[in-house]
């Protein structure tokens, strides 16, 4: 029996002094990943004891990333994603600019080279998928249209970031005499718009693949094994699909591993076993999501702390507070609530996975100094560890902001065209209609259903693009975040026989039903969960509401208790 097993030893003393750290920082009221952070300092090499293998710990994190993205692409449609386009697009570019620029300004006043603090603030810039999806599952807001829109803009960095890694060899080689270009894609005499080029092609290439073929082929593979009966085979086919797709991305198209898996459950969400695949790769994702966190504390070197505290320091607070302040304003010039707002702010303050790379190639490129992979790696830990304080942070500080600033107040209530009912709306869907809160995946069935019943209905719905849309098409729709009492009262709640809650914001679902009630006490209410201890929960909560589970069936489930209980 060989000793020697470095695999074995990495994910047993990862996951074993994870669940004990993790259990230690839940019972003092710390988030979890702290403990799973601490792990990987304690069996990293720059601590004593027990080493395991970094280069092991980062593949199984890639893992992680791999399956936690697929995951999201179950869940997210191209529609949803072209739903947020046009504030993750414009967003996500601004804000990383601003990063970039703080970023490269401490650089240049700690006296490094142009090169070196660009490279340096790009790192800052883009935040970590992983934290942002583990955030926003625990706070039940992935499917909301703040987590949708949090997700298309860490999406578009992810983009960003794919033609910065390809552009940096030849750029590094034109600007840093003796710099040799490491990428495969990019030659020593490839010029960079060469280099440009053909990145976007192999893109636009694996995407055209994808959602021309894939979403053909791997939905109809995905059903044949299911005619199979083993649930061993549905749950093999789930993971490997997410693996190869991911890895082939990588492989034949210069795409990321994360963008690559994302892609893979975009095309398997139109597969109508899409909602079993989620929860059958959970367990998986889970694991693996935590060794993602163990990796990262390994790469930790505590002396950073002792030689450059004021360095880290200035490091986490553009990471914490420049890039959250750019993407706020961004957010609020675009014309969305201040809840939009902080929440995406929240969701982006924090950095990971493509910095950590990109710090990487930087020194292999002789772009970088030394220090530069340290404090990265130390920003990423204390933002990481401090962003769950920063999500729970949102309500209290929006509260706080609402009471104390007249200028949050202007912002919140403005003047919007579409956060009202025109004045030409008719009677009937001012009295006894249903104000139906989201218009995703969900919200569309439950729509039809109701058109083809001839019931009337009001659309609340945060996406300004939606709204505008179905108000082309004649259907009565108001902007904004239905958890505000001030959009139920704009859908004419009170005269409402029911509340339909078609998204996936928990926490919102308990305020909308607390105004709803107040407003229209004998209001029937109807609400969408994702698991079944949620749904009790709800149902416990919202005393003679009723919760249905799952994706389409959910949605054509519901539809069929709304129409039946509207037309009877």
């Amino acid at each position: 029996m060989p000793h020697h097993v470095p695999l074995i030893a990495t994910i047993a003393a990862a996951l074993g002094l994870a669940l004990v750290l993790g259990f230690v920082a839940a019972r003092a009221r710390l988030p979890a990943l702290v403990g799973y952070l601490l792990a990987g300092v304690l069996i990293g090499p720059h601590t004593p004891g027990f080493v395991a293998d970094v280069a092991l710990a980062s593949e199984l994190a890639e893992i992680g990333v791999m399956l936690l993205m697929f995951g999201v692409g179950l869940h997210f449609s191209l529609g949803d994603l072209l739903a947020v386009r046009k504030i993750a697009v414009p967003g996500a570019v601004v804000q990383m600019l601003v990063a970039t620029g703080l970023g490269a300004g401490l650089a240049l006043w700690w006296g490094w080279g142009l090169p070196a603090a660009v490279v340096f603030g790009i790192s800052l810039s883009v935040a970590s998928t992983v934290v942002l999806l583990r955030a926003l599952e625990s706070l039940g807001q992935l499917d909301s249209f703040n987590g949708r829109a949090a997700v298309g803009w860490l999406v578009v960095e992810d983009l960003a970031m794919v033609l910065v890694l390809v552009l940096l060899p030849p750029l590094a080689a034109a600007l840093v005499p003796g710099a040799t270009p490491a990428a495969p894609q990019a030659g020593a005499g490839e010029s960079l718009w060469a280099a440009l080029g053909a990145t976007l092609l192999q893109v636009a290439l694996f995407v055209a693949l994808m959602l021309l073929v894939g979403r053909r082929v791997f939905p109809w593979l995905l059903w044949q094994v299911q005619k199979v009966g083993s649930r061993e085979l549905f749950t093999l086919c789930v993971v490997a699909a997410a693996v190869s797709i991911a890895y082939g991305a990588t492989k034949l198209f210069g795409v990321s591993f994360a963008l690559g898996a994302f892609f893979a459950g975009m095309v398997l969400r139109e597969s109508e076993f899409s909602h079993r695949a989620a929860e059958e790769s959970l367990p998986l994702r889970d694991a693996f999501a935590v060794l993602f966190f163990v990796s990262v504390g390994m790469l930790f070197d505590p002396r950073v702390l002792v030689d450059e505290p004021l360095r880290v320091l200035a490091v986490t607070a553009v990471i914490v507070v420049g890039k959250s302040l750019a993407a706020a304003v961004v957010v609020l010039v675009l014309r969305y609530p201040l809840n939009t707002a902080l929440t995406v702010s929240a969701s982006l303050a924090q950095i990971g996975e493509f910095s950590f790379i990109l710090v990487s190639l930087g020194a292999s490129l002789a772009l970088l100094p030394a220090q530069a992979q340290s404090l990265v790696v130390a920003g990423a830990i204390l933002s990481i560890a401090v962003n769950p304080f920063v999500f729970k942070a949102v309500a209290p500080l929006q509260r706080w902001l609402l009471e104390r600033s007249q200028l949050a107040r202007r912002l919140h209530a403005r003047a919007d065209p579409l956060a009202e009912l025109p004045m030409a709306t008719e009677a009937r869907y001012l009295a006894r209609q249903v104000v139906l809160v989201g218009h995703g995946r969900v919200g569309r069935e439950i729509a039809a259903a109701l058109q083809a019943a001839g019931l009337p209905y009001v659309v609340a719905e945060q996406n300004r693009e939606i709204v505008e849309r179905l108000r082309a098409g004649g259907v009565p729709a108001v902007v904004g975040d239905a958890s505000e009492p001030e959009v139920l009262v704009q859908a004419h709640i009170a005269q409402a026989r029911m509340l339909v809650v078609a998204t996936g914001d928990v926490l919102g679902v308990r305020r909308m039903a607390e105004t709803a009630r107040t407003l229209n006490p004998e209001i029937e209410i109807v609400v969408r969960s994702h698991n079944e201890d949620e749904a009790r929960l709800l149902e416990l909560e919202l005393a003679g509401s009723r919760v249905f589970l799952g994706e389409r069936e959910l949605a054509l489930a519901m539809s069929r208790h709304v129409v039946a209980r509207c037309a009877g």
